[in-house]
């Protein structure tokens, strides 16, 4: 199988024999789903293969090709009566620097337009009689031009647009807080009649049977599209649609077929095919963009990019995180930079944890997304929603809507955040991982007890959570032992319906490795309960604190429900070298801990 990771040309792929999931059965969907169109989908998530797609099928000048390109595919068996009946006009506003003073900003745009048509004008020169004069100053006057060139001709114009808030979004990460607009390069490019603006309004003016007849759009979010609204009120938006659920994104049946292919010509066990499934599932699957839809999508990219090492090597990826993809970090450094937005991340990422609004922002602008009095938490999950780091759940019993985590991959960028929010400092942050490491590598807890009371209970006990329990304790741990280079990280895994509270199942490839599976169950114990001071907890000896009656309680109830745990997995994975423990926290000023025997 040749998989074409970081390809998004569609004749590349097929007349190269790469691997490719056919989307074409919904080319009639689209065409009968409006003139103009707005499809929303998080960043690498195959958006621009999907334009791709289109400009193959629609371009009047690869009528030949039709049978090479798209004979053995769906469409192909029944195509629709509008095939190869366009010319193709296709922007892709991730090409546009987005930097210098304002007048660069749209000399870089315009110049891109200009080049765009002129393209277009020497790739259809077979085709159109009349003469599209380039404006070098003026790309409105060179689409006007070329909207005349056509006009009268049997043909009309399909207008393809990639990542059209990109060269936008560029801008707005720039933006200030400031009412000089001189110094806001975003409201004076996107808003108030600006250059981008004005594009976007010449180009709603040429939508007709003789201009732009039909227009497809995609982006991250639907920001930019919000604040040029009359520039372009036309598109009609189809990401929350079930019906172009599954036009981007790898399906199950899909992964699992790639999966069986490759094990076998590594002369791997088939049980492999399914464990390799099972990871691929936990971080990258759990896609979903309509509560309607049934089915949970898996991030494309990083599937090819697990599937193509797995192919080269016979082995999984040694980090199952595609930095191409680590960029969405920004985002969610973003959102805890709010006022709120520290309590929500944090939230978000417990056990079982969700965010219920009662609707899915559909328009919000720049000054939404810097007004500190605008981001509420529906804000905040409609935000994390476009950008892929949240997704659709099942309705609440009182009709909100739920937005959860998709996978454990997206988890691990929030607990990156998390942590280097609680221990800004890189050195204090890599002496916690190594006590960490003890804990796995050797069983030994009480460094990793050590580090967590030296350093994240003070910055703890500092600040006003009102969501301090053994949740926050268990994200303590959680930050510091995140490692999924040997473990399956799962902070929540079902057991007889219930849930452990942290559980590292060692990789079924990296079993080779002296270390141990470990299972965490945390308490935690108020001081008020304790009916101690912090001054009070602190002075104690480790004897004096393991001696309280509310500690040995608290560790006697839960050394019951990890042993129950513990069965379970035992059984579940009967490969398990397991260390079960038991942390019970006072306050956030001690830790007390057993460990339980297998």
């Amino acid at each position: 199988m040749n998989f074409p990771y970081g390809i998004s040309d569609f004749k590349k792929i097929i007349l190269n024999n790469y691997y490719y999931c056919d989307r074409t059965h919904l080319i009639p969907l689209i065409e009968q789903s409006g003139i103009s169109i707005l499809f929303l989908r998080p960043r690498r998530f195959g958006k621009s293969l999907i334009l791709s797609m289109l400009e193959n099928y629609y371009d009047v000048a690869k009528k030949d090709q039709f049978d090479d390109l798209f004979g053995h595919l769906q469409i192909g068996k029944n195509p629709t009566p509008l095939r190869n009946r366009f010319f193709i006009l296709k922007f892709d506003f991730s090409c546009i620097g987005a930097f210098g003073k304002t007048a660069d900003l749209q000399k870089n745009l315009m110049d891109y337009v200009n080049e765009q048509i002129r393209i277009f004008s020497e790739y259809y020169k077979d085709f159109i009689d009349k003469e599209i004069i380039i404006n070098p100053t003026n790309a409105i006057s060179t689409i006007t031009s070329l909207l005349g060139a056509i006009r009268g001709h049997e043909l009309s114009i399909y207008l393809l647009i990639d990542e059209y808030d990109n060269f936008a979004n560029e801008l707005m990460l720039n933006k200030k807080k400031s009412n000089d607009d001189e110094k806001d390069p975003y409201t004076l490019f996107v808003k108030k009649d600006g250059p981008f603006k004005t594009l976007f309004k010449t180009l709603k003016s040429g939508t007709n049977s003789d201009g732009f007849d039909k227009t497809f759009i995609t982006g991250v979010s639907p920001v930019v599209m919000s604040d040029i609204t009359s520039g372009y009120n036309i598109a009609k938006n189809r990401y929350l649609d079930v019906r172009f659920h599954n036009l981007c994104g790898f399906q199950s049946d899909e992964i699992k077929q790639c999966l069986a292919e490759i094990v076998a010509e590594c002369n791997m066990p088939d049980e492999m095919a399914h464990k390799a499934f099972h990871l691929m599932k936990t971080y990258y699957n759990g896609y979903r963009f309509s509560k309607k839809s049934t089915e949970y999508l898996y991030n494309p990219t990083l599937s090819l990019y697990f599937l193509e090492t797995l192919q080269e090597t016979c082995e999984f990826p040694e980090d199952l995180m595609d930095e191409n993809l680590a960029v969405d970090t920004q985002k969610i450094t973003y959102i805890s930079n709010l006022p709120i937005g520290q309590t929500v991340v944090t939230e978000l990422s417990q056990k079982n944890a969700h965010i219920e609004i009662t609707k899915l922002k559909a328009r919000f602008g720049i000054d939404d997304l810097l007004m500190d009095h605008s981001k509420d938490r529906q804000f905040i999950a409609s935000y994390l929603y476009y950008v892929g780091a949240l997704t659709m759940a099942d309705d609440t019993e009182t009709g909100s809507t739920a937005l959860i985590i998709p996978n454990l991959l997206m988890k691990s960028l929030y607990i990156d955040r998390i942590m280097e929010i609680l221990l800004p400092d890189p050195g204090i942050r890599d002496q916690g991982k190594m006590a960490a490491k003890q804990l796995y590598t050797s069983g030994q807890i009480q460094p990793l007890c050590d580090f967590i009371t030296d350093h994240y209970f003070k910055t703890l006990s500092n600040r006003d959570y009102t969501w301090a329990n053994e949740l926050t304790v268990k994200m303590a741990f959680l930050t510091l032992l995140y490692n999924d280079t040997l473990y399956i990280m799962d902070s929540e895994t079902e057991i007889n319906r219930r849930y452990t509270d942290l559980t590292m199942i060692i990789r079924p490839d990296k079993r080779r490795f002296k270390i141990f599976d470990i299972l965490i169950e945390f308490k935690y114990v108020s001081l008020k309960e304790a009916k101690l001071t912090g001054a009070d907890a602190r002075k104690m000896d480790q004897t004096e604190l393991d001696n309280l009656a509310c500690i040995i309680s608290s560790i006697d109830a839960t050394s019951q429900q990890a042993r129950q745990y513990a069965d379970a997995l035992n059984q579940k994975y009967p490969e398990l070298r397991l260390k079960i423990f038991v942390a019970v926290a006072l306050g956030f000023d001690r830790i007390s801990w057993k460990t339980i025997d297998s």
